[in-house]
């Protein structure tokens, strides 16, 4: 009996915890299922890339934009699906941003995200395939988790299971002279950097792309983003240095041009991106699976 009972349960991708068979969503960190389903049968471990930024960095727009460039072959790259699920970001944040408008904010609730799950190969290198497993977390429950760890038990399981980070960080505002940017990047490594290093002496050698967002507004920052994170986020940039041994720095920017709109009823003024002109998009990614 107790055999029978053990080959229904399958464990999780995310968090190891046994589910039955027919669950739909993890009963104990809320991830789908389904990533399980789609990895039975390949011969190579899933790769997951984690993709952290702050609230409104631009967290699920960047990694949209992401899969629709992969999806439509650019740069060589060739994307696969696996599962109706992994195009549901995309198509949302396309069709927002066809309309003028930014997709609505990413829930808290991780029972509530989008999770995608790709099969990755470019041609003209090495012939392999990289299962690229991601989520669209939300920037309000990755701060919780920073500020008080095991809040989001199924952030604390992605990054010690991630084989590649992608850090967003806000370049108009830490041009504006803000230290909110740099200070939340400052956070995040620190956090990854005590989760994933029992010795001191040693470095985080995980690879992980620093995003500069909305560099439409700080062009200067596509010249040379490392003299712009050395300038602009000192505190991030340090910590680099001192404790992480493979990172890398990107400017990236979406929105072409935008405008901004007034409601006569609340005078809430609400962001409208007229158009789309992609920059940096792909780079990131292509060299952390590079790196992998």
């Amino acid at each position: 009996m107790a055999t029978a009972v053990q080959s229904t349960q399958t464990p999780c991708l995310i968090c190891d915890a046994e589910n039955p068979r027919n669950q739909v969503q993890c009963r104990q960190c809320s991830a789908p299922m389904a990533l399980v389903h789609n990895t039975i049968g390949q011969e190579r471990p899933p790769c997951l890339v984690s993709i952290l930024g702050d609230s409104n960095v631009g967290k699920t727009v960047y990694l949209g934009f992401l899969l629709d460039m992969l999806s439509q072959r650019a740069n060589l790259f060739e994307a696969v699906p696996k599962g109706a699920y992994s195009v549901d970001l995309q198509q949302t944040v396309i069709s927002h941003l066809a309309w003028r408008m930014f997709p609505p904010k990413t829930p808290v609730e991780a029972n509530q995200w989008n999770w995608s799950y790709y099969e990755v190969r470019k041609h003209g290198g090495p012939e392999r395939w990289i299962d690229l497993v991601t989520p669209d977390m939300a920037g309000e429950a990755i701060a919780a988790e920073v500020a008080s760890p095991t809040t989001f038990r199924i952030i604390q399981n992605l990054l010690l299971k991630s084989r590649g980070l992608m850090l967003l960080v806000d370049a108009a505002l830490a041009a504006n002279g803000s230290a909110q940017p740099d200070f939340f990047a400052l956070k995040m490594l620190s956090h990854i950097d005590t989760m994933i290093v029992a010795k001191r002496g040693k470095k985080v050698d995980t690879p992980v792309a620093v995003l500069l967002t909305k560099c439409d507004y700080v062009p200067a920052a596509f010249d040379d983003p490392r003299r712009f994170a050395q300038s602009n986020l000192n505190r991030l940039w340090n910590m680099c240095e001192s404790r992480f041994a493979n990172v890398e720095f990107f400017a990236t920017s979406v929105v072409g041009s935008i405008a901004f709109a007034t409601s006569d009823e609340d005078g809430l003024v609400t962001p409208v991106p007229l158009h789309t002109a992609l920059r940096g998009i792909l780079e990131p990614f292509e060299w952390i699976v590079e790196q992998l």
